[in-house]
């Protein structure tokens, strides 16, 4: 799916309609101190085993794209949940 890399949506601290910047949100490098990684690596120790059952069959094929919008504005950042997209692309639109 073609999504446009600048879009007009409301933005909650102009409180108005302005434009955005749209790019697809990746996740960041995994901390390995973080609270929550020590915790499921204790879970995980023991005897060579993993804490959950691996899956053997995958119900879905594609995965949610989440979008970041950047008011132009203001800089104010905010994700919008996508759609089920097996391939996102942005694109310029020409006016």
């Amino acid at each position: 799916m073609k999504i446009p890399k600048v879009i007009v949506t409301y933005c909650p601290r102009c409180r108005r309609h302005t434009e955005h910047t749209v790019t697809i949100y990746k996740h960041g490098k995994r901390r390995s101190l973080a609270e929550g990684e020590r915790r499921y690596a204790r879970k995980k120790q023991g005897y060579g085993s993993k804490r959950k059952a691996e899956q053997k069959r995958f119900a879905k094929t594609t995965k949610k794209v989440v979008l970041k919008l950047k008011c132009k504005e203001c800089g104010y950042t905010l994700h919008r949940e996508g759609i089920r997209l097996k391939k996102a692309e942005l694109v310029e639109v020409a006016k």
